[in-house]
């Protein structure tokens, strides 16, 4: 028999350890991918939770791709008239209003129908053990508590997990009440987060909060699985998630970059012309991305070919302020092995620590997605019971021309994810390793504090001096923040070469590590 081989990448080295656990054990990249997942529930709380969404790439031996769309529903009491008579025209950004049914654990138990090699109770091993012994305070979500301190005060969940006695947690993070959740789901499968103990408690929780989830609501969720979305960029095929996610916006640059004569070089693409690329997603996605089930809008192809004609036009920077941007705090899981299975896995719980609210009974910290949903009763983004927010999730898989697996990538970065992925994806065609591409110098489009334009850019102090004059020159507002900031990414790397060796990068902005692992 000959070995297998298998890689793995997240933004916690702790997590990517559950994960190379996995591969020893016998299983395979979904089951290491899923161990890593889980354990970032555990070790990174502030972007990943099992009161979260997620959405991922599935790639079999076969060569089948698949999107797992685990992005959760409003519940079905949401009133639009309500909403609006409470908040006016627009949700606010945390709390009890902001809630919509987590889709994880679902999400979980469809990656494994593809091909995982281990038991449901195998990927929970690392998650329970870090849960209930404790785990040292990672310094992203050190910081964070620096950052959320106001929110987390506010809530008698997270004040009693996180700042017990009235201090936050300093050098060890433990859990109890989650590891008995972990324990519970591990032994009675998703149907006890979806019908059982854990979903009812939670749902009891919510409810004392002043969210309408219900126990109906969880029993009802169920995830989307459909084809992924793909375009071809200099002899290999991008993959990645369709509608209601935002993954589109990536492939509409790729799309451009083909159409405008860079297909064989794509990383000579000057910055300005990716900086309106960007931006021109951006206006898509914020106007017309929707769940497809409730609203039928052209993001791939809306304004395309005016967009095109564009940029051959000198460009008028943008006047109108546009509103802060969340954060959008997530984690990304790249895997692949030698058998043929790679899968990008993209968790998170939107802005840090999510609502703002940690249900006490279970410890599990809910989401605040639905705040990406419109109160404008002609958005096709209103909030509906039972319906989708716009989503920023979107994991990415390249393939070469002969169908196999090239490189694996996922990153946090809320609405700036397709520009950090077109970054990294045209170093990687560039030549760069993992680790260099992950490492090198970002810049993302968008406004990040009130007032702001909706063209500003944010660069790293330390990017290329031609990049930024490239920017500066089509009139980009220029905005430079420290080198290696958060916000920026946290990009995960898994890549396969012509001969088959695997090689794997962790982005420095994050506490990760990757692994390859041989048994």
């Amino acid at each position: 028999m000959s070995p297998t081989t298998g890689a793995i990448a997240s933004p916690h080295s702790l997590a990517t350890r559950a994960g190379e656990e996995a591969f020893r054990a016998g299983g395979n990249a979904l089951d290491a991918a899923l161990a890593t997942a889980t354990a970032l529930t555990v070790v990174y709380p502030h972007n990943t939770a099992l009161g979260g969404d997620l959405v991922a790439l599935v790639r079999t031996p076969g060569g089948t791709i698949t999107c797992v769309n685990a992005t959760g529903t409003a519940p079905a009491a949401r009133d639009l008239a309500e909403l609006r008579a409470r908040h006016g025209d627009r949700l606010p950004e945390r709390g009890p209003d902001t809630i919509t049914v987590p889709g994880a654990v679902r999400g979980w138990e469809a990656i494994r129908r593809h091909g995982a090699a281990l038991d449901w109770a195998a990927q929970f091993s690392a998650a329970i053990g870090y849960a209930a012994d404790g785990v040292p305070v990672a310094r992203s979500l050190a910081a964070a508590f620096v950052t959320d301190r106001a929110l987390l005060e506010a809530d008698a969940g997270s004040r009693a997990v996180f700042a017990p006695g009235g201090e936050f947690v300093r050098e060890r993070l433990t859990q109890p009440r989650l590891a008995e959740s972990l324990r519970a789901i591990a032994a009675g499968g998703p149907g006890e987060f979806y019908e059982g103990a854990v979903g009812a408690a939670l749902a009891r929780g919510s409810q004392a909060l002043g969210c309408p989830l219900t126990t109906l609501d969880l029993a009802a969720y169920r995830v989307r699985e459909t084809a992924a979305l793909s375009a071809p960029l200099g002899g290999f095929r991008v993959h990645t998630s369709p509608p209601n996610t935002q993954g589109f916006a990536l492939l509409r640059t790729v799309r451009a970059l083909t159409g405008l004569g860079y297909a064989a070089a794509p990383w000579t693409t000057p910055a300005a012309v990716l900086g309106r690329l960007f931006h021109d997603g951006t206006r898509v996605r914020d106007t017309l991305l929707a769940d497809p089930d409730f609203a039928t809008t052209d993001v791939e192809n809306d304004g395309f070919a005016g967009l095109l004609a564009s940029l051959r036009e000198p460009r008028g920077a943008a006047t109108v302020a546009a509103p802060a941007i969340p954060r959008g705090d997530t984690v990304g899981v790249a895997a692949a092995d030698s058998s043929g299975f790679a899968v990008s896995i993209i968790q998170s719980v939107f802005d840090s620590f999510g609502a703002g609210v940690l249900e006490p009974e279970t410890g599990i910290i809910l989401q605040n997605r639905g705040s990406s949903f419109s109160l404008d009763p002609g958005s096709p983004n209103v909030i509906a019971p039972g319906k989708r927010p716009k989503h920023t999730l979107m994991p990415v898989l390249v393939t070469a021309g002969d169908g196999r697996v090239r490189w694996v990538n996922s990153t946090m970065g809320g609405h700036g994810q397709p520009q950090i992925h077109a970054q990294v994806l045209l170093r990687l065609l560039a030549g760069d390793s993992p680790h260099d591409a992950v490492s090198a110098p970002r810049w993302v489009v968008g406004a990040r504090a009130g007032g702001q334009a909706s063209d500003t850019v944010h660069h790293e102090a330390d990017l290329s001096p031609a990049v930024v004059a490239s920017l500066a020159a089509d009139d980009f507002p220029l905005c430079e923040v420290p080198p290696r900031t958060e916000f920026l990414g946290h990009t995960n790397v898994v890549s396969i070469d012509a001969e088959g060796v695997f090689t794997a990068g962790s982005d420095p902005r994050s506490d990760g590590s990757a692994a390859v692992v041989r048994r």
